[in-house]
């Protein structure tokens, strides 16, 4: 009997793959992935918009999972590509172009409830079948009735959905119909990675929507998704919007001059990470939505947004800012929200090794009752006499706030201590 019991080659082979090539007549065991190319003029499918996209994806789910590679070119987007469980999306870096085709709006000429396939419009013109469709009502007394949906038929000023209404859209509400829609979107889908790759929102040729509803990237319920050198630019509304979703990574992503929010884990998300990204020029560069914990952002930069760097508020607590670049925000570098009572405060959250600089009035405003905040280590600068005059203001109700190891530069107030009516100057 040879030396080596089969029991000893098992494990040796645990933990790992065994060998590819033929060896002991063992079988192959190993699964590979298939890698489909989509391309303009070259590629296994061919085309120019969202459904060849949507095609390759599909088509790579169901044999299994693997690669959808995007060869370069621009590509008009009518509709969102919808993701899918074990797919990686890549592009060709810059040269992959997933762009918004311009927008319409249509009011709705019938009441619409919340069990109907179809809605009646007041100008069926630039809606078509296959077409990214947004209903919505202007009622804000609470949440607004918004939601994605698939033209499937256009009769008339008919328009026919994929699915259900599911709200209400009462023309007493102010409901329309719009041709508003993420660049990639999922529900309910997991481990999928997106790369090399540019999604432009067209922001000139389309409406606002609200971020906590699209967005050039618009994820729920999805867990385990990696972006790696993805840029969205011009997005009329959020660039990265993820809501309810765990363990969302970011590296080297870029979120540029979006008319809302540049990453936005959304409420409930877990662990978020983002590392080594950019977000300039958007109305809000990090805005940690409702209940967000445990995330970290890491070697990022956070600049010229209008109103704040970083917004952290209602339940988001124990997050990592550390050795970000923070600097000509419009108002505040990092905000840490008023909310309504005490058992919505954003705790324990630290900021560390950061440099802020030149932000509107104030480098970090932390308001009403948030505890156990750590700012230790960061560098506050002002190279304006319009920019930055205060380093740190604590509100009067803030309670364990820890502020060691920081430099203060360029004649602004160190600390604005509302608790003690305290100014501390810089050295």
């Amino acid at each position: 009997m040879n030396e080596r019991s089969d029991a000893g080659m098992r494990a040796d082979f645990m933990g790992q793959d065994p060998p590819e090539e033929p060896q002991n007549m063992r079988p192959f065991r190993t699964r590979r992935q298939i890698t489909l190319t989509v391309g303009q003029d070259e590629g296994d499918l061919r085309g120019q918009d969202d459904k060849v996209i949507q095609a390759a994806v599909d088509y790579v789910y169901r044999l299994g999972g693997g690669t959808v590679h995007v060869l370069p070119g621009i590509y008009t987007m009518r509709n969102a590509v919808y993701l899918r469980p074990g797919i990686t999306l890549r592009g060709s870096g810059e040269d992959t172009v997933l762009r918004k085709a311009p927008s319409v709006t249509a009011s709705l000429v019938r009441e619409a409830d919340w069990f109907e396939y179809a809605v009646q419009v007041s100008d069926p013109a630039g809606f078509a079948p296959g077409g990214g469709l947004m209903l919505s009502t202007e009622k804000t007394d609470v949440w607004p009735a918004m939601r994605l949906y698939t033209i499937v038929a256009v009769e008339g000023d008919l328009l026919y959905l994929d699915q259900r209404t599911e709200k209400n859209y009462w023309m007493s509400d102010g409901a329309k119909a719009q041709t508003i829609h993420p660049i990639l979107c999922a529900f309910h889908v997991d481990d999928v990675s997106v790369e090399d790759i540019v999604l432009d929102g067209n922001c000139g040729e389309n409406d606002y929507a609200n971020g906590n509803y699209t967005g050039a990237v618009f994820i729920q319920y999805c867990n385990r998704w990696t972006f790696k050198n993805v840029l969205a630019r011009r997005y009329n509304g959020d660039a990265f919007s993820f809501q309810v979703c765990d363990d969302i990574h970011f590296e080297n992503c870029q979120a540029v001059d979006n008319a809302g929010f540049g990453f936005h884990p959304g409420s409930g998300s877990q662990r978020p990470v983002f590392r080594r990204c950019v977000a300039r020029g958007n109305e809000i560069g990090l805005f940690w939505c409702w209940g967000v914990c445990d995330g970290i952002a890491e070697g990022c930069t956070f600049s010229e947004n209008r109103s704040y760097g970083v917004s952290l508020g209602h339940r988001d607590t124990d997050n990592i800012l550390r050795g970000c670049v923070i600097e000509r925000n419009g108002e505040v570098g990092v905000l840490f929200r008023q909310e309504v009572n005490e058992y919505r405060t954003p705790d324990r959250n630290r900021v560390e090794e950061c440099l802020i600089r030149d932000n509107g009035e104030i480098g970090i405003d932390v308001q009403w009752k948030a505890q156990d905040l750590i700012i230790r280590g960061c560098r506050f600068e002002r190279t304006s006499p319009e920019q930055q005059r205060i380093a740190i203001r604590i509100g009067r109700e803030v309670s364990e706030i820890t502020v060691e190891g920081n430099a203060f530069l360029g004649g602004l107030k160190a600390v604005e201590d509302l608790r003690e009516g305290e100014t501390r100057d810089s050295p």
